[in-house]
């Protein structure tokens, strides 16, 4: 990369190397102090063992913050999106998979489990895909499979269309019983 590319005066990546740069250091540090410690008396490792742990704390706390740098980096507000489902009681439709698609390109499948199901039931909410998208006008269609009502194999399909701004977009997938029609339905919006 060249010294005078835009990208190299992007302060993410010089960020980015900053943060490279210091837990490389911490590193070299601790096992400097690791080898420092073998080699003095016990009053002497009490506190060089507070040090560590000082340091320790530090560089998880880096780790936290190079987290934070790599999810901005892959995925910035200007072109992330995310789609979250969640569920109610189930007494109409259990749930087998989902498949996410975004201007007819699927984006995430997911097959779900017994355990993963009952934890939608109780109210958990699950992040099914995070991804990029350029600005504009888009449509998200989400593919249910499951088995409905009297046993029977059920596959529905829901569709949304949004607008992608420079803002970060969340998009909610929900399955509900519906008491009165004796079926579920499925709905999305824009959060």
């Amino acid at each position: 990369m060249s010294r005078y590319s835009p990208l190299f005066h992007a302060p993410w990546l010089r960020r980015f190397v900053l943060v490279l740069t210091m837990l490389g250091s911490l590193s070299m540090t601790l096992q400097v102090h690791a080898q420092a410690i073998d080699a003095t008396t016990n009053d002497d490792q009490s506190e060089l063992a507070q040090e560590i742990e000082t340091l320790r704390q530090a560089m998880v706390n880096l780790n936290r913050d190079l987290f934070i740098l790599e999810e901005d980096l892959l995925f910035p507000s200007s072109t992330q999106v995310a789609v979250y489902l969640a569920m109610d009681v189930g007494e109409y439709f259990a749930l087998d998979s989902v498949e996410v698609s975004i201007n007819d390109e699927t984006r995430t499948q997911y097959l779900y489990t017994e355990r993963q199901v009952n934890a939608l039931y109780r109210g958990g909410v699950q992040r099914l895909y995070v991804g990029n998208i350029p600005q504009g006008e888009h449509e998200l269609t989400a593919y249910f499979i499951g088995i409905g009502p009297q046993g029977r194999e059920y596959k529905r399909a829901v569709s949304i269309s949004f607008e992608k701004t420079d803002e970060p977009v969340a998009l909610e997938l929900s399955v509900v019983d519906s008491t009165a029609k004796q079926q579920p339905l499925f709905s999305a919006k824009v959060l």
